[in-house]
């Protein structure tokens, strides 16, 4: 049996309680809902989702819990399938991951020499609201789901009628046929199927997508940038044939060369108009360089965890106990000071460390409590995550973890590393933290 056959009748069975589950039908049945859109609360806010479309279908699906595991599980890709680095929206999958590959990527090219990456950021203007359903449906069928799930799809995106209401006034209804409906379990997983097939034609680059967030990173030898250049007008052809809009004034470039002698390099052009090049870009929530190092990172991170201190001082003087300012601490601070640290942390200088660390002391103080040093948090993160990613034969990376002999159980190949930014990297202190545990 075929895994399109197995998830067929997996959604025949599933237990759907609710009148109007027609899963099995191939269609998905609204008469009379509407998506209203409704003004927030606050002043000056803007027009927010205040219920969802379909409504039939969409208690449906949350009565269902399983449905949307269901199909992410059977969507799940093959090894060197190009949905590998469709990062987000799928379980053992963050911000880190996507940050974590990109910078290897770059960083395992960097350690040749006379080369250098070029990163493009790419934005488009309302992703998921461009989103063509019979489009979508034929890359479903290429994808090999079963029609009937497909026609389902396509019946839940289109004809679905919208209304805005601000106060007591609604608008006239306005059906809609194209876009995916914000806030539904099944929209995330949707766009990235949508945008599967959006994946780099020259071996010399990389298309790493997580969300609508996507980068192409172009690796140069010699100065010999025709398949980057060609990458991008090729990903500009594909964005007109699927409906999506470039957002050029918000692309941006950064070019990392580390080599002694730069030479002047042309900017690159989308419709004619030239993308901006830039020296730092906040790339999913990191703030990262055209020199590869971390002080604005951590300088941006330090000052905003900071600004948290104050309210943690002013708890204190509430009387709140110690174990609710430890918690007060987790949720606020370290959340700041720790976000995707296994990406960058590696690479940071001893001032960054101590800027970093002169932070945790000084909740400690305000706590009352012993709190873990950054440096320990990172080397238990680092080791979880490789044992998630080994786990996970399905991971972009899983591969980087090449286990040795059999006399050498639980050993895993070291990355060769000319460089002190690629040894520090992610991977290779993973699979030397991997080592030493055995």
């Amino acid at each position: 049996m075929t895994d399109p056959e197995r998830l067929a009748i997996t959604l025949t069975l599933a237990s759907c309680p609710h009148p109007g589950s027609t899963l099995t039908l191939a269609s998905c049945p609204h008469p009379g809902s509407t998506l209203t859109l409704a003004s927030c609360p606050h002043p000056g806010s803007t027009l927010t989702l205040a219920s969802c479309p379909h409504p039939g279908s969409n208690l449906t699906l949350a009565s269902c819990p399983n449905l949307g595991s269901i199909l992410t599980l059977a969507l799940c890709p093959h090894p060197g399938s190009t949905l590998t680095l469709a990062i987000a929206y799928r379980p053992n999958r963050s911000t880190d991951d996507a940050i974590s590959t990109t910078l290897h990527t770059a960083l395992t090219h960097l350690d040749k020499r006379n080369t250098y990456v070029r990163m493009l950021f790419i934005d488009y203007s309302s992703a998921f609201n461009t989103i063509v359903p019979s489009k979508l449906v034929i890359k479903l069928e290429t994808l090999g789901l079963d029609p009937a799930l497909c026609n389902w799809v396509l019946d839940f995106l289109t004809g679905r009628p919208q209304v805005v209401r601000v106060g007591n006034n609604i608008s006239s209804p306005l059906i809609l046929n194209t876009g995916a409906p914000q806030g539904c379990v099944l929209s995330p997983l949707l766009y990235s199927l949508f945008t599967h097939d959006c994946v780099a034609t020259h071996a010399s680059n990389s298309i790493i997508k997580f969300a609508d967030d996507t980068t192409v990173v172009g690796l140069i030898t010699n100065n010999d940038e025709t398949a980057y250049r060609e990458e991008v007008r090729a990903l500009g052809v594909w964005c007109q044939e699927n409906n999506l809009t470039l957002n050029v004034n918000k692309t941006k470039e950064m070019i990392v060369d580390f080599r002694k002698q730069q030479r002047e390099h042309p900017p690159i052009h989308i419709d004619g108009t030239v993308v901006e090049r830039v020296a730092s870009f906040k790339f999913l929530g990191i703030h990262i360089t055209d020199k590869l190092n971390w002080s604005t990172h951590t300088d941006s991170i330090v000052k905003k965890a900071q600004q948290r201190l104050f309210n943690l001082r002013r708890l204190k003087k509430f009387g709140l106990s110690p174990k609710a300012l430890t918690n007060f601490y987790r949720c606020t601070i370290e959340s700041i000071l720790a976000g995707c640290i296994t990406a960058w942390y590696g690479n940071c200088t001893a001032l960054n460390r101590k800027a970093l660390q002169r932070v945790v002391r000084s909740a400690q103080r305000i706590t009352g409590g012993k709190l873990p040093a950054l440096q320990d948090t990172y080397t238990t993160r680092c080791h979880r995550k490789a044992i998630k990613i080994i786990k996970d034969i399905n991971h972009p990376s899983h591969c980087l973890f090449t286990p040795l002999s059999s006399r050498r159980r639980g050993q895993y190949r070291c990355i060769k590393a000319g460089t002190e930014r690629l040894k520090n990297s992610f991977y290779l202190k993973a699979i030397r933290l991997l080592n030493s545990h055995h």
